[in-house]
């Protein structure tokens, strides 16, 4: 490597070694890369707080939608809550109770005007109108009120036991041995008047309802409510094709028969209403007992146990109360279908799953549709009246079909 002399008067120059030249270009490289660095750290932490603050803006408009929607959504349950408050309730069933209880009393095949009626309440009524109030309209709207009550709780334990919401009373045979027994009466005995009628229907029940039971609990196991359903099953069968041959063989028993197979409260008087009340009172006494074990019962024998729930004897209690609400029910009126069905639906949809509630609830609701549709009963045909089982028939089909389509069915 040569190297230049300094003239006089110039300054020596620095020498400069190879590896000083590589420094300086690398540091000058550093710096510019340094440059370049904190350049993109720069635009990427500008980018970056400008993506959260696009973010954060984005995450504020949800939130204020999600709180609209909150606050519209409170509002709405409010408003509904206020709708379906239980004062409301009270009120709208003591209301249509009133209406159907007056309107019992004045229509049927001879109308009754209010100022009749009035003065019949009164005492100073004509005794055509007092007969026909207090002889004949007031017992059978007293008899659909009781009867539409028990076979609602009925319906409702039947379906809590066996946990099937398709279930109703006659699933144990009680309507068949009440059926078949009316009919022996009639036939062997010749038993012709409708209010003697009541204590072999009553009868016929209860042996229908102690043989499923001891069916039921045969064999190994204990009784479920399965092994009670298939009983029940196959013995209704059984007894209601040898009631069938019975009405076959004489034909004027047949005839006799079908009056109080249609399902009626028609010409009941009040010794039959008192016949059958203290079995109906036992009845109710005893769902309100199993209410609560039947709701742990729900949840499966195994949780029920553990909870403290004595799951054999509120079986054992619900196939008695079952027997003696549905019995009685059977042996006044003659078996009525859809009550004990659709009534557990409708309240089950309005109050919940709490069988507490559901029975309550029952009650007034069942013994309401009764005797709406008692009346419908007088009134459809003009003069003549029809059967109340077979109006409830009309009326449970729309019913049922209407909560089948519903999105949620309720369930147990």
């Amino acid at each position: 490597m040569s190297t230049r002399l300094a003239r006089p008067g110039e300054a020596r120059p620095t020498p400069t070694s190879p590896r000083a030249s590589l420094d300086g270009d690398n540091n000058d490289r550093g710096s510019n890369n340094d440059k370049g660095i904190n350049g993109d750290q720069g635009s990427n932490s500008r980018s970056g707080s400008d993506s959260s603050t696009a973010s954060g803006g984005k995450s504020s408009d949800s939130g204020k939608r999600s709180d609209g929607k909150r606050s519209s959504s409170a509002k709405g349950g409010d408003s509904r809550g206020r709708r379906g408050t239980p004062a409301t309730h009270v009120l709208l069933g003591t209301v249509v109770a009133i209406a159907a209880g007056i309107t019992a009393l004045l229509v049927g095949a001879e109308h009754l005007a209010p100022a009749d009626l009035l003065a019949v309440v009164r005492g100073q009524g004509s005794p055509e109108a007092t007969a026909l109030v207090l002889d004949y309209r007031l017992p059978r709207s007293l008899i659909a009120l009781l009867v539409g009550g028990a076979l609602a709780v009925a319906g409702a334990l039947i379906q809590a036991l066996t946990r099937n919401p398709l279930a109703d009373p006659g699933i144990l045979g009680v309507n068949a041995g009440a059926a078949l027994a009316v009919t022996v009466a009639i036939g062997q005995f010749g038993v012709t008047a409708t209010s003697a009628l009541v204590w072999p229907a009553l009868a016929g029940a209860a042996l229908a309802t102690l043989s499923v039971v001891a069916l039921g609990g045969t064999g190994r196991g204990p009784a479920t409510p399965l092994r009670m359903t298939l009983a029940g099953v196959a013995l209704a069968a059984f007894l209601s094709g040898v009631n069938t041959g019975l009405r076959l063989v004489d034909p004027d028993t047949f005839d006799r028969y079908r009056a109080w197979a249609a399902g009626s409260v028609a010409g009941r008087s009040l010794g039959d209403l008192t016949a059958v009340v203290p079995f109906v009172a036992v009845g109710l006494l005893c769902a309100v007992l199993v209410a609560r074990p039947l709701n742990a019962i729900a949840m499966g024998d195994d949780v029920a146990a553990s909870l403290g729930t004595r799951v054999a004897t509120t079986r054992t209690v619900t196939v008695l109360a079952v027997a003696l609400l549905a019995g009685g029910a059977t042996a006044v009126a003659g078996p009525i279908a859809f009550v004990g069905l659709m009534v557990p639906h409708a309240v089950r949809w309005i109050v919940g799953p709490d069988q507490r509630r559901i029975i309550a609830v029952s009650i007034p609701v069942g013994a309401l549709l009764l005797l709406c549709s008692d009346i419908l009963a007088r009134v459809l045909l003009g003069g003549a009246e029809l059967p109340v089982g077979v109006v409830t028939a009309f009326v449970g089909s729309p019913v049922l079909i209407a909560l089948v389509r519903r999105r949620k069915v309720s369930g147990l």
